[in-house]
C-alpha cells in the first residue's frame, strides 16, 4: 500500500473520518507535540503488538518525527501481518509545517 501525504491525511482528518494513526516517537517527543494518534514508540512495538493487534485489516497511518521510524515500524508491521500500513511522508515535521 502506498505511503500517505501531509494533505491526504490533512483532508481526510478535517473529514472526520475514523482514522487509525499510531505515533511511533518517544513519550518525550509526542509531550512536545502531537496530532492525537496512538503513541507506541517504536522500540516497545514488539512487545505492544496484542495492542494493535486488531488492526491487522484494517489502514494503519504509522509516523514518526520525519518519517525514518515510521518507515521502519512500517516494514516490521507488514512482517507481522499487518496488510495494509502507511506511513505518513515527511512525518509529523511535515504535517505540521504545511502551508
Amino acid at each position: 500500500m502506498e505511503d500517505i501525504t501531509c494533505e491526504e491525511l490533512k483532508k481526510r482528518i478535517d473529514g472526520s473520518e475514523d482514522l487509525i494513526i499510531i505515533d511511533v516517537r518517544e513519550p518525550w517527543e509526542y509531550e512536545e507535540k502531537n496530532m492525537g494518534a496512538q503513541l507506541l514508540p517504536l522500540q516497545e512495538l514488539p512487545n505492544r503488538l496484542e495492542e494493535i493487534s486488531a488492526y491487522k485489516e484494517q489502514e494503519v497511518i504509522v509516523h514518526c518525527r520525519s518519517g525514518a521510524r515510521s518507515e521502519t515500524a512500517k516494514k516490521y508491521l507488514q512482517s507481522q501481518g499487518f496488510q495494509h500500513v502507511r506511513n505518513l511522508i515527511g512525518g509529523i515535521e511535515a504535517y505540521l509545517n504545511q502551508g
